[in-house]
């Protein structure tokens, strides 16, 4: 009974709306009207406001959507470890990557991987920190492959894997290209590209200008593409930063690292997952191959 109440409950919360969860799940809005009263009334609170457009989560929905979300992550997980033990399927690995990660680090790593466990299936997304760790908090994620620079949660464990140290790159006829080093000050005189949602590499450019007494630069563009950066960085007068390890891809697209003024940013990167117990067995294993690049950094895309 309970569990029927939080599936429906939980595709209330993700559709938006009581028709597009009906309609997803197959039954009609007064059934699933209900069900979530009767969810209600079990705990006591009020999940969804009625209003003339239709229903708005409270707070008591996004506490109890993040926990539902992590139920039914476990749930998979034994499913899958079910399958397995009976010799059925490896079930899928969710990740998410950071752009480092995903350009240059994971190819690798997924291609010897499937090739050693050829039943095995991964759901890569890309982000940046400030959408993967919450992602990987609600349940969205099994493992985040991404920069550590994040603050230590209770329920989170942190290995780093590799250091990464950030360049600023700019187009290869930019015209900071022709100093020998491009001071703060010059860099600040220029607009600036980032990732979107990327708070904390945003934080890391005030950072480097604070510490050398510069005003900051003006943030004109934001992109979820990394490829997408590339190309405007490559047109224009903007500039952008990404870790030296992928100064070989950026380069493909006509952009090249600038000589700066001591170090713009070093960071930590490696895998981020919750705690738990017992792991899907082929997530452990996925684990275990990306730990393994700690002895040497996968090679650089170029």
């Amino acid at each position: 009974m309970h569990a029927r109440l939080l599936s429906y409950f939980l595709a209330v919360y993700e559709c938006n709306g009581i028709s597009a969860a009906a309609e997803q799940l197959r039954i009609s809005q007064p059934a699933l009207t209900k069900s979530i009263r009767k969810l209600e009334d079990d705990l006591d609170v009020t999940l969804f406001e009625r209003r003339p457009g239709g229903v708005v989560p409270t707070r008591y929905a996004d506490i109890l959507a993040r926990r539902v979300r992590l139920m039914d992550i476990e749930y998979r997980h034994a499913v899958a470890e079910i399958d397995a033990a009976r010799g059925g399927g490896e079930g899928v690995v969710r990740i998410g990557a950071g752009p480092v990660w995903y350009t240059c680090f994971l190819p690798p790593i997924v291609d010897g991987f499937l090739s050693a466990w050829p039943d095995a299936r991964l759901s890569i997304d890309g982000g940046v920190i400030n959408t993967l760790i919450p992602g990987l908090e609600a349940g969205e994620y099994d493992l985040v492959c991404a920069s550590l620079d994040f603050p230590n949660k209770a329920d989170i464990i942190k290995e780093p894997i590799v250091d990464l140290k950030h360049v600023v790159i700019a187009a290869e006829d930019h015209p900071l290209t022709r100093s020998a080093v491009a001071d703060p000050d010059a860099l600040a005189s220029y607009p600036w590209i980032t990732l979107a949602e990327d708070h904390v590499g945003t934080g890391r450019i005030w950072s480097y200008f604070a510490a050398h007494g510069s005003p900051p630069p003006k943030i004109a563009v934001e992109s979820s593409s990394q490829t997408a950066m590339y190309e405007l960085v490559a047109r224009g007068r903007l500039l952008a930063h990404v870790p030296e390890v992928m100064a070989g891809h950026a380069r493909r697209h006509g952009v090249v690292p600038l000589p700066i003024e001591g170090t713009f940013w070093e960071t930590p990167a490696g895998i981020a997952y919750r705690q738990s117990e017992h792991r899907l067995p082929v997530l452990a294993r996925f684990i275990e191959a990306v730990r393994a690049i700690a002895d040497g950094a996968a090679p650089e895309t170029s």
